[in-house]
């Protein structure tokens, strides 16, 4: 954790300091841009279009630099910004606004302990209250504490003060950004996909509504030994504080990791995706951040105690609706079977789908057939590459490179104008597997995703 001197003694979170901290950002981004534009104009197309990369990358850096020294919601935008964003933004900006996670600066203690005291009174005798953090985000940091009375070991989840209540003016403000710098071309699919972000950020800080979804998880994997969710203390959860048992594990990426014998990494995998699955298919609901820093991995002893994945951060939750169920799971029927017909029947009665030409419908199908490849089988699938599957029907992750071979696919498409702005849901849902994917790259898992499938087929 960086020294006390690093922490913000404060956060700025009067609407007038952030608006003129933004809006001085973004002009002068919006004038550098001007200048960049200026000084091509009698370049040769190709050099015009290296320098406006250029004064991109260096307007997206400034920008994401000012916004890093505000904290708050506007950090979570950007990073929101960044997870979805490849599909609207120029690669400049994402990238620029990937590095935000690692730019959160943590809130000094004496500013903590002030929203501590206006949140839980005396209750805050009861604890024992660790005063570095355990990690910080945009919206809130994490802090250990002991229960003095029985030694139960928890963690806090503290939101900064007054993020709540700036969300929709941070919005605004980060909208004006875009307009100003004209990075960004507005569109009505820009303008759906910034309100979902609004929604997003709105359910984010309601704690209230994360502590019933972690509730509900931990009661559908209660029984299920290879999965732990921590347990809500309602006694010390209030608007802006939420209050859960303490869960020991190692990250996901972690070397230890590797070093497990391949059958119990093989485990975890299976596990880290049947989640995905079981959303889909069974509750209907996705926790939809799929950052490796929601999970962590308490390790058994390799017999009688199992390996069990924690789920850590029930915040970003979305529920879908049976409509889009229903067209998502034929989707990944019809990549159980490998079946380009069915692929082409799936892709039906969504506007997103109705709006693509019938012709250019199965060039999309092959798409998505290869993204759904470790559904199918040998037997199925006879474009599946050498060695990717074994004879258990356990698809090998590291090697397939599947998620580069499902791009460069999806640019040949004839529909890859299509691929480009997906409806806002489906992002989620690709998303969820893109990340249990990674999952299983990482630890190097050869998993059978076909059993998982095969109950609700």
């Amino acid at each position: 954790m960086s020294d006390q001197n690093d922490k913000l003694k404060q956060l700025k979170t009067s609407s007038m300091d952030r608006r003129l901290s933004i809006a001085k950002a973004s002009l002068l981004a919006g004038t550098r841009w001007a200048a960049s534009s200026a000084g091509s104009i009698f370049s040769s197309e190709e050099e015009k279009e290296k320098k406006r990369k250029k004064a991109m990358k260096e307007q997206a850096d400034y920008l994401v630099a000012e916004i890093g020294k505000l904290k708050g919601s506007i950090v979570k935008i950007g990073q929101m910004m960044a997870l979805y964003g490849e599909h609207f933004l120029p690669k400049e900006i994402t990238d620029a606004l990937n590095t935000l996670n690692n730019q959160t600066v943590a809130l000094a203690w004496p500013a903590i302990k002030q929203q501590l005291v206006s949140q839980l009174g005396s209750k805050l005798d009861d604890l024992t209250i660790d005063h570095e953090p355990l990690g910080t985000a945009s919206l809130a940091q994490v802090h250990r504490a002991t229960r003095k009375s029985d030694g139960m070991e928890l963690v806090l989840k503290i939101q900064y003060p007054g993020v709540a209540a700036a969300i929709d003016s941070d919005m605004s403000l980060f909208r004006n950004m875009l307009k100003l710098t004209r990075m960004v071309p507005q569109t009505r699919e820009f303008d759906q996909w910034f309100d979902e972000v609004r929604e997003m950020m709105h359910r984010e800080v309601d704690y209230g509504i994360e502590a019933a979804t972690t509730r509900r998880f931990a009661e559908r994997l209660r029984n299920d030994s290879r999965y732990a969710v921590p347990q809500i203390i309602d006694e010390y959860c209030t608007d802006q504080v939420l209050c859960m048992t303490f869960e020991r594990g190692v990250p996901i990426n972690s070397p230890v990791m590797l070093s497990l014998p391949q059958e119990r990494r093989n485990a975890l995998g299976e596990a880290s995706l049947e989640i995905a699955v079981r959303e889909l298919f069974e509750w209907g609901e996705m926790q939809t951040d799929p950052n490796f820093g929601n999970y962590l991995v308490r390790l058994g002893n390799g017999n009688d105690i199992k390996d069990k994945i924690i789920l850590l951060d029930f915040g970003a939750i979305r529920q879908f609706d049976e409509h889009l169920l229903t067209v998502a799971r034929n989707l990944i029927k019809a990549g159980y079977y490998h079946d380009p017909q069915s692929m082409v029947s799936a892709m039906t009665g969504y506007d997103f789908f109705d709006s693509i030409p019938q012709s250019i419908k199965p060039d999309m199908a092959k798409v998505f057939l290869l993204a759904t490849e470790a559904f199918s089988s040998p037997e199925n699938n006879k474009e599946l590459p050498e060695g990717v599957m074994d004879s258990e029907n356990r698809y090998d992750w590291k090697k397939s490179q599947l998620h580069s071979r499902v791009m460069q696919q999806a640019s040949k498409s004839m529909a890859s104008r299509y691929f480009s702005v997906p409806p806002k849901e489906f992002m989620f849902i690709s998303r969820k597997f893109i990340g249990a994917y990674t999952f299983m790259t990482v630890i190097d898992a050869k998993t059978n995703v076909r059993n998982m499938i095969k109950v609700f087929i």
